[in-house]
């Protein structure tokens, strides 16, 4: 008997499994497929991959000359680049392999059954894993739906199998997993366009955000339709042909459908008796409807990120060993590697009251490091409470934004004035200083601007 069986071996499910067993528990995985689930096999690590080396790529076309630097002929190899994609997939598969077997988390390879919650089968063994807690974290699979639900379009699954670039690229999808694959693809000459059926790419971001990424895109050659849905996709002898709604047709040698992913609920989960809207219905300790049955991750249809999940899968261990722990989503990063890149925690300025809060902007373009790595797009913003000054939101459009957004991280969640931030000496020359302009506006003194 375990304390717990966990089906999915994604970033939710290894951590949850690693901190139970940190807790003193006896814990058995189930995955069908690899270790680490979509992220590290099909999401963020092939994709990070993939842009160090579209990002090296326009450092050398861009910027190489303007350094002194005498750069000609730079040919790309795709098959090194997909091989050095893959030998990243597997350093990190093989990192988690080796974290579970450290720990002493029992991993069965294949398929979980559920008969019953305290009963899992293995389906291609047949072996049978009796446990007193249940964790559901199968995942997610890509959103494919009609008119796109045809032969030889593109998911972002399937981009890791590309063996050539292909001469043009429609992606379907300005979001998230759109952006960056036009940065990839536009970096080596792909002629790329964007298709976005809300009022601007990066919906969930502010429109200033997604003004600065469209700047940068288009300095690729990558067009940009927003506000555009498309009517219907047919196949043609030299690719597809996409009908707009507006009237215009685009043709391209490949299509990528771009539109985000579902949650994986297959009939054993269903018939478990769990509560399921979009996703897995759970409360703020990740437990189900079902006593004793957890779920964690894309199965929910909550946020999905791999950072949330590992730590729902936190939240939810130690609630399994008895430690009280409640989900706290106030603090969330959301972060796209696009270049420049992009990152935002707490509230958006699209989302507040601006008689309520103070917005401080400051622009990259005015930051010592950034003239240095002869960047001039991007900003930092900063929204905090008009009252008390308590930072509410940060938004970073700039190079290694994703790194410097954990300042906005700690300040949200602990709710800390914009003064306490200001107070803490920020290294020079470094682009977080854009981050301490932003801080210092909120009082109306920015000294830098």
């Amino acid at each position: 008997m375990y304390d717990a069986v966990i089906i999915g071996g994604g970033p939710g499910g290894y951590v949850c499994a690693i901190k139970l067993v940190q807790l003193g528990k006896k814990v058995a995985l189930v995955e069908k497929d690899a270790l680490g689930g979509t992220c590290t096999n099909r999401g963020c690590i092939p994709t990070k991959a993939m842009l160090t080396v579209s990002h090296l790529m326009d450092e050398m076309k861009e910027k190489a000359s303007k350094y002194g630097l005498k750069v000609s002929g730079v040919e790309y190899d795709v098959d090194t680049i997909m091989k050095h994609v893959q030998k990243s997939v597997m350093m990190s598969r093989k990192g988690i392999e080796y974290l579970l077997n450290k720990n002493g988390v029992e991993v069965f390879k294949g398929t979980a059954v559920v008969e019953n919650k305290n009963t899992v089968v293995v389906q291609e063994t047949g072996e049978k894993l009796e446990a007193k807690n249940l964790v559901l974290a199968h995942g997610s699979v890509p959103s494919v739906f009609s008119p796109f639900d045809i032969d030889g379009v593109w998911t972002s699954d399937d981009v890791f199998n590309l063996k050539e670039f292909p001469k043009s690229l429609v992606i379907i999808g300005g979001g998230v997993i759109g952006v960056e694959f036009a940065t990839f693809f536009g970096s080596f000459g792909v002629d790329v366009t964007i298709v976005e059926i809300a009022e601007h790419i990066l919906p969930y971001e502010d429109s200033d955000v997604a003004e600065e990424v469209k700047k940068a895109l288009k300095r690729k050659g990558v067009k940009i339709l927003e506000k555009t849905k498309v009517s219907s996709l047919s196949k043609v002898d030299d690719g597809f042909e996409v009908a707009l709604e507006n009237g215009e047709t685009l043709k391209a040698e490949k299509v990528l459908l771009a539109a985000g992913r579902k949650p994986n609920i297959p009939e054993d989960v269903k018939a478990l008796g769990v509560k399921i809207e979009k996703g897995v219905v759970t409360d703020s300790r990740m437990r189900t409807n079902v006593e004793n049955v957890y779920a964690i991750g894309d199965i929910r249809s909550g946020i999905m990120l791999a950072h949330v999940a590992m730590y729902e899968g936190i939240v939810a261990a130690k609630n399994i060993a008895g430690e009280e722990e409640e989900m706290d989503y106030s603090a969330v990063p959301s972060i796209i590697f696009s270049s420049p890149e992009v990152a935002s925690v707490g509230v958006r300025e699209k989302d507040v009251n601006p008689e309520e809060v103070v917005i401080s902007k400051f622009p990259v373009s005015a930051n010592g490091r950034a003239r240095t790595m002869l960047e001039n797009i991007g900003f930092a913003k900063v929204i905090a409470d008009k009252k008390d000054r308590t930072v509410l939101g940060m938004s970073i459009v700039s190079p290694s934004a994703t790194d410097m957004i954990m300042e906005g991280v700690i300040a949200v969640k602990f709710r800390m004035k914009a003064e306490d931030l200001e107070k803490a000496i920020h290294p020079h020359p470094t682009l977080t200083e854009t981050i301490l302009g932003a801080l210092e506006g909120v009082s109306g003194k920015p000294i830098h601007l």
